[in-house]
């Protein structure tokens, strides 16, 4: 089995176990807010697969990053379409976000802006250490 592959698969199952958590504390925190709060078990059910796959896939989508021999842009691109894509189906599915056209470019609008906030600040982070390091060496 290829190296990528095995990463892949063993950063999903080592946090996919995360994303059933994040969706106790959303359901408590919905009850202890919000009077006559119910969910059936089939919800609940959708709820915790959904968000294990969706724990699982981001974190084994980290090691598109990690394809030395690809450029940038599409390890980026790799990154960004597999968590747009489950993002959006497993909140279209779980009905987190109505399936309308208006709902999902907001969706996407700020899915897009929160993604690119988020490598901007890793890019900064990564060159202020990099030239901290290189200072050091020099």
């Amino acid at each position: 089995m290829n190296t990528y592959v095995k990463t892949f698969l063993h950063r999903g199952l080592l946090f996919g176990g995360f994303g059933p958590i994040v969706v106790g504390i959303v359901y408590a925190i919905l009850q202890a807010t919000v009077a006559d709060f119910a969910v059936t078990g089939g919800q609940v059910l959708l709820a915790i697969v959904s968000t294990y796959l969706l724990a699982f896939l981001q974190a084994g989508a980290t090691v598109f990053n990690q394809i030395e021999h690809w450029p940038l842009a599409k390890s980026l691109l790799c990154h960004f379409a597999t968590l747009y894509a489950a993002y959006t189906l497993f909140y279209v599915g779980n009905t987190w976000i109505p399936f309308e056209p208006t709902v999902l470019l907001i969706f996407t609008a700020i899915f897009v802006g929160g993604y690119f906030l988020v490598w901007g600040i890793v890019w900064l982070c990564i060159k202020t250490a990099s030239k901290k390091m290189n200072k050091k060496l020099n």
